[in-house]
């Protein structure tokens, strides 16, 4: 029932790519650590996913002058092949993202609850970011 009044987020992008290729972009650990950045001088050096209903996932993310880093994960509430997956993160918060295909053409939604520390803005902005990053790295493989 609290999170029903939290403050939810939604960012998107439209990929130039099949939603089965965009789909293995997005849930691979090999390809998880190319893109999950949310600039140029942070990277991900390690990815676990195991992408089921109640399998976890987690992404080290650092910036690459070693100055500051953190994990990112949680736990899988609902994963629909090329379609959807919603999850929990590590701090209760959670997020849903869809991946709608049409043809060489995939959208992709993802809405999360905002943390309260950081403005929504910002946190808007490094989430859009991430998946900014996302869609260059699935448009140029």
């Amino acid at each position: 029932m609290e999170s029903s009044n939290k403050t939810k987020i939604t960012i998107q992008a439209s990929i130039q790519a099949p939603v089965e290729k965009v789909w293995e972009l997005w849930t691979k650990p090999e390809h998880i650590i190319k893109w999950s950045n949310a600039s140029d001088d942070w990277h991900t050096p390690r990815a676990e996913n195991d992408l089921r209903k109640g399998g976890e996932f987690l992404s080290r993310m650092e910036a690459k002058d070693g100055s500051m880093g953190f994990d990112f994960g949680g736990v899988y509430n609902e994963v629909r092949i090329n379609k959807q997956i919603a999850y929990t993160i590590g701090d209760g918060r959670k997020v849903d993202i869809s991946f709608n295909g049409n043809g060489n053409k995939t959208d992709v939604v993802e809405t999360f609850e905002a943390e309260s520390t950081n403005p929504v803005e910002m946190q808007r902005g490094g989430w859009q970011a991430i998946l900014n990053s996302f869609k260059n790295y699935a448009e140029k493989k």
